[in-house]
């Protein structure tokens, strides 16, 4: 099926199976032999450290080279080949260095700060099989296999968000995390089946490729036409709206957002994973994949939900006070924005954004599970009944954490998108495009920037409250348990080495030389759709107006936070009731879509019982009586008449048997009688 490769090729192909492979490897062998050793967590690091350098070789050899891309023939039904391979272009050698690198420093982290707890090596054989998952699924080149990948990275991410499944909350979060999923699922199955109805083949490179055959297929006169077959125009829309139900269950977009936050229930390290790399980028690369699916009116659409999932979580944001909770809805945020610009058609600057917000995302996670973990070393230490979560529990830590201060700071500015950070860069790059977009499509499309930059305001002033309440200030658990032994660091070097590398790739040099122009990014010219951007007027004006209000927000949560102003909106309006409520959507799911369906549920259950199955009873009972019946009417009616002719017959054997006595006399006697009976009815029917 392939032509021969060369040999760099052949070593690249197998490269990319070791990278996938070697953290499965570690699943096995620390499943099978050591289920209660403190090795299973160096056995997972040295395996993703291994795959890491193997992706990064990958990434030099295909990125802007070539594309590499290996099939064999999987099996037959009927005519149709299924065929199972491996693509290597810019997005899968992106994607696997990504989620490869990102998983190091989390893997060098955990096994500091997962050192206590009793499912230890159970952790590392979950955490390696998630990242065996993710990797195996951006390097498949068919949407079937694609599918079992995606699946299987929900399935980890099940195990990992319910890793501590003695408590009731985690057990709660990961089922609500796995039911939302799978209604994403089925829409992303839903697609794959029309998708092949529609083309007779689950190769993407087939599919999606520059005039593969989905850029050959045209819509005319209600019909989706591709070479001999014609299917109605709305399995088209199904196909798009099945893609986006999976891309908003796994990436928590509106309105399937809502088990994100919930799966902060799991170990902050899982948290850092799932929120940077791994499951929630998988939508976005699910939308890099199928791009050329979508037609313009479908990708305005998926801007305009991208867009109010982007602004919505961001003013939930604001007010929330559980440290981790306000991350979670920072990714939200973020996931909106790259959303947002697949729409717009910054596909480009929507996978820069990916990138570069998998290094700041992990960082903050991993930092703020040091200030949990520190947290809660005090609350053991001095018996108190804390939430370590809770920033109101926190204060002044920069001064007792340094280290972890100055990580968190990069991390939160390159969240905000300041200059000097890889998240200025490709931020910066969404809302410029944003507004160029806008100026193209008419007035009313102007609305979608604005709120892009307002969001951007936003995540500027919850960053600078979570950083102002944590580390700024006084410590307030001293002044609410006074004569508390506080005794906490920054930790050993398996919690500062993780988060000094990522704070060193949430700068800029890493993406671009040049700090404030977003366009001189090498990572941009890795996808054709960008090649033939050109700069205007924008690249000025957005930047600076942006940036200026932010610092400005920045200043006034300041006032707020440190200089205790009392301009500050009321925590008792309907607008704070609102964010801090979350919008009371999952109240709504709660109330209204759950209660709906439980109602529904009991109806069905009370219908089943007293109608089908009091229907199968009856028949039952009817059965019962008519087999009754029966059995009487062959007991009495039918046995009654055999019993009867037996009877008859044994009777007249019985008579005629006194006929045969054995004695001459008699015999003479009953031929005499026989005559004279003759002679009597013959003389009688004579006359």
């Amino acid at each position: 099926m392939n032509k021969a490769l060369p040999y760099q090729d052949i070593q690249t192909i197998y490269f990319a199976i070791a990278v996938v492979v070697l953290p499965f490897a570690a699943f096995v062998v620390n499943l099978l032999f050591f289920t209660k050793s403190k090795l299973s967590g160096w056995v997972s690091t040295l395996a993703i450290l291994v795959s890491s350098i193997l992706a990064v070789i990958i990434f030099t050899r295909v990125w802007n080279v070539q594309q590499i891309h290996v099939k064999y023939l999987w099996f037959i039904i009927g005519d149709n080949y299924l065929y199972t391979g491996i693509l290597l272009n810019n997005l899968s050698v992106l994607m696997l260095g990504l989620v490869s690198v990102i998983a190091l420093p989390v893997h060098i982290y955990s096994t500091a700060y997962m050192k206590d707890d009793a499912g230890y090596s159970r952790y590392f054989q979950y955490l390696s099989f998630f990242c065996f998952s993710m990797l195996a699924m951006v390097i498949m080149d068919s949407l079937i296999l694609l599918y079992a990948f995606w699946e299987l990275v929900g399935f980890s991410s099940y195990l990992l968000i319910g890793f501590w499944f003695d408590r009731a909350n985690a057990v709660q979060a990961n089922k609500k995390a796995f039911i939302i999923n799978r209604i994403g699922d089925i829409g992303l199955l839903t697609a794959i089946i029309i998708l092949f109805n529609q083309f007779h083949t689950f190769d993407i490179v087939r599919l999606f490729k520059e005039g593969g055959l989905i850029a050959n297929s045209t819509i005319k006169n209600g019909l989706w036409i591709s070479g001999n077959i014609q299917t109605p125009i709305i399995w088209q829309y199904i196909a798009c709206i099945g893609i986006f139900l999976g891309v908003a269950a796994k990436s928590a977009q509106f309105p399937l957002h809502t088990w994100l936050p919930d799966a902060m229930e799991g170990p902050t390290s899982v948290s850092a994973l799932i929120h940077a790399a791994t499951m929630v980028a998988a939508g976005v690369f699910l939308l890099g994949r199928v791009y050329p699916l979508f037609n313009p009116a479908e990708l305005t659409t998926l801007a305009v939900i991208g867009c109010f999932t982007a602004f919505m979580a961001a003013t939930i944001a604001l007010t929330q006070n559980d440290l981790k909770r306000i991350l979670a809805y920072s990714t939200i945020s973020q996931l909106g924005y790259m959303v947002m610009a697949m729409g717009i058609g910054a596909y480009a600057t929507s996978l820069f954004h990916l990138v570069t917000h998998a290094f700041f995302k992990c960082l903050l996670f991993l930092a703020a599970g040091v200030v949990i973990h520190q947290i809660k070393h005090i609350k053991e230490d001095n018996n108190l009944d804390i939430d370590p979560q809770d920033i109101a529990n926190m204060g002044g830590l920069r001064k007792k954490l340094p280290l972890t201060f100055i990580t968190t700071l990069i991390g939160g500015l390159a969240l905000i998108g300041l200059p000097l950070t890889s998240g200025y860069l490709s931020k910066e790059g969404i809302l410029v495009q944003a507004f160029e977009w806008a100026e193209h499509k008419g007035s009313i499309y102007m609305l979608l920037p604005v709120l892009a930059s307002i969001t951007s305001w936003l995540t500027a002033f919850y960053v600078a409250r979570l950083i102002l309440k944590v580390f700024y200030g006084d410590m307030n658990l001293p002044t609410l348990h006074p004569g508390i032994k506080i005794h906490i660091g920054d930790g050993g070097w398996r919690y500062k080495l993780p988060l000094v590398l990522l704070s060193l790739c949430c700068l800029f040099p890493l993406f671009s030389f040049n700090p404030l122009l977003h366009t001189d990014s090498w990572l941009l010219y890795g996808f054709s759709s960008y090649k033939d951007y050109t700069e205007n007027i924008f690249e000025i004006i957005v930047p600076v107006l942006v940036n200026v209000l932010s610092l400005a927000v920045m200043y006034y949560a300041y006032t707020i936070y440190i200089k205790q102003s009392r301009w500050v909106s009321s925590q008792t309006g309907l607008l704070y009731r609102i964010s801090f409520n979350e919008w009371y959507i999952d109240k709504f799911y709660n109330r209204v879509v759950v209660k709906s369906v439980l109602i529904l549920s009991d109806a069905v259950f009370w219908f089943d019982r007293k109608v089908i199955d009091g229907f199968v009873n009856l028949l039952e009972k009817t059965g019962v009586f008519i087999a009754g019946i029966a059995s009487w009417f062959d007991r009495h009616i039918v046995d009654g008449i055999l019993h009867l002719a037996a009877t008859t017959v044994q009777a007249i054997g019985g008579f005629a048997r006194r006929f045969q006595n054995g004695k001459v006399q008699y015999y003479l006697f009953s031929m005499l009688l026989a005559v004279i009976v003759v002679f009597i009815l013959k003389i009688l029917i004579w006359n």
